[in-house]
């Protein structure tokens, strides 16, 4: 016997996920943290040494001190391309050290 009303279990977790506003946030966040590499490409990824989103302010630990001041100029750019990348507004302020 077949059932009729049948969904896959991508679609029902989907479902579940934008049903729910805290997993829809924290899967937001973690595209966030990840996008940093996607957006900014391997090049300055690879003077990244940590990063991570706590408190809705994104840290980000560069071992270049040049490359810290050019962020640093760009940062209001980079948080609105974070943002549109996570899909909903998570990173209010990025601190580089």
């Amino acid at each position: 016997m077949r059932k009729r009303n049948t969904e896959s279990l991508g679609e029902a977790l989907r479902q579940y996920f934008e049903e729910n506003p805290f997993f829809r946030r924290k899967i937001a966040e973690s595209r966030a943290v990840t996008g940093w590499q996607t957006l900014l490409g391997s090049m300055i990824s690879s003077y990244t040494t940590n990063i991570y989103l706590r408190n809705n302010i994104l840290y980000v630990s560069l071992s270049s001190a040049a490359l810290r001041a050019e962020l640093q100029m760009a940062k209001d750019r980079l948080i609105s391309k974070l943002n549109e990348h996570a899909g909903m507004h998570v990173v209010n302020d990025i601190v580089f050290r």
